[in-house]
């Protein structure tokens, strides 16, 4: 599961640094120092550091009751809806929107996303044009605690959401559970729950 078999690179600010990793989940330990990086290196003409370690690109529409915990970085023309919370360690890409009542966490949102109302995004990646319909939760955790596995790969974490690869679509009330990887055009029916195989 090569990250460029899920993404196409092109449409992040963090292309250079996902090619250094050979699984997805690997660059979310470090996304943290990866955004303060690339913050710094923003042109001043085109970002603001609207606070220390929030940088948003002039044409992004925020609204006032958003909350943003940094660091964040947010691309141009991506709208920020009205009760947006922004937990940290996120970086949003251009084109997109992340809606009324939503919460993202450590992850990676590329560029013509769609996450417009009451979802949560914990510590995972969303490919190009992906889209959560109303309600869609991705879960990040397992109920017993231990760590998450994919494809028999222990990823050596206790919080891993979902990578979910360009162009797909999860539709409305969807629950993606911990550690799920979804190719690229996956389209979900709404009302599902979606799991990689667990080893309990």
């Amino acid at each position: 599961m090569k990250i460029t078999d899920l993404f196409d690179l092109n449409h992040t600010i963090l292309k250079d640094y996902l090619l250094n990793y050979t699984y997805p989940w690997e660059i979310l330990k470090d996304l943290n120092n990866i955004i303060l990086t690339i913050g710094k290196s923003l042109p001043k003409e085109e970002y603001k550091e609207i606070s220390p370690n929030i940088w948003i690109h002039n044409t992004v529409e925020l609204y006032p009751t958003a909350c943003i915990i940094p660091p964040v970085i947010i691309g141009e023309n991506t709208e920020i809806r009205h009760s947006s919370y922004l937990r940290g360690n996120v970086i949003i890409g251009s084109n997109s929107v992340i809606g009324n009542s939503v919460e993202i966490k450590n992850s990676i949102i590329f560029d013509n996303v769609q996450i417009p109302h009451f979802n949560y995004v914990g510590d995972s990646i969303l490919g190009y044009k992906t889209h959560l319909g109303a309600g869609v939760i991705i879960s990040n955790q397992r109920l017993d605690k231990k760590e998450i596995i994919i494809d028999n790969i222990n990823t050596n974490l206790k919080k891993l959401g979902a990578l979910i690869g360009d162009n797909s679509e999860i539709g409305c009330n969807s629950v993606i559970n911990p550690g799920t990887v979804l190719n690229k055009n996956t389209k979900i029916l709404p009302l599902s729950s979606i799991s990689n195989k667990i080893n309990l």
